[in-house]
């Protein structure tokens, strides 16, 4: 199954951008877990809780499949950074979150297509299958708020 090396990788230009999109996919799975957290703590219902914590809990199983594709590709670790801070209150965490995870089903399966690896093909088809399960427990949760309100 692994390790991906120079037969997949010929192109030096492939190569490159496979990486700097990994990094990203990184950041952003370490921003979203460290997020998804302080969500967790802000929601209002036990079952909201435990189900950020269970989306969250997938975010953690993304970044540890991207970290070992990117220590494949490149024998190192990578060094995650935190690229957007989560908003303060519920509502707009929840809003954030839907967003952020819409954007990135596209961007996950931009990476797909444009792999020629079956592994990496299947892994960023997996997490972007994930990723709009995950913006649909948001948009519920989003639209609950909504309804309380009115």
């Amino acid at each position: 199954m692994f390790p991906i090396h120079y037969p997949y990788y010929r192109d030096q230009r492939q190569t490159k951008k496979l990486l700097k999109d990994l990094e990203k996919a990184i950041d952003g799975e370490f921003s979203a877990i460290q997020r998804y957290a302080n969500i967790a703590q802000l929601a209002r219902t036990d079952k909201e809780r435990k189900q950020i914590l269970e989306i969250r809990k997938d975010e953690q199983k993304h970044y540890k499949q991207f970290v070992h594709l990117y220590t494949q590709l490149t024998g190192k670790q990578p060094q995650p950074k935190i690229t957007e801070e989560c908003p303060n209150s519920y509502r707009k965490g929840i809003e954030f979150a839907l967003r952020d995870e819409q954007n990135t089903v596209d961007f996950y399966l931009d990476i797909a297509d444009e792999s020629n690896h079956p592994y990496i093909k299947e892994v960023f088809r997996r997490a972007a299958a994930d990723e709009q399960n995950h913006a649909v427990w948001f948009l519920y949760f989003l639209v609950n708020l909504n309804w309380l309100r009115s």
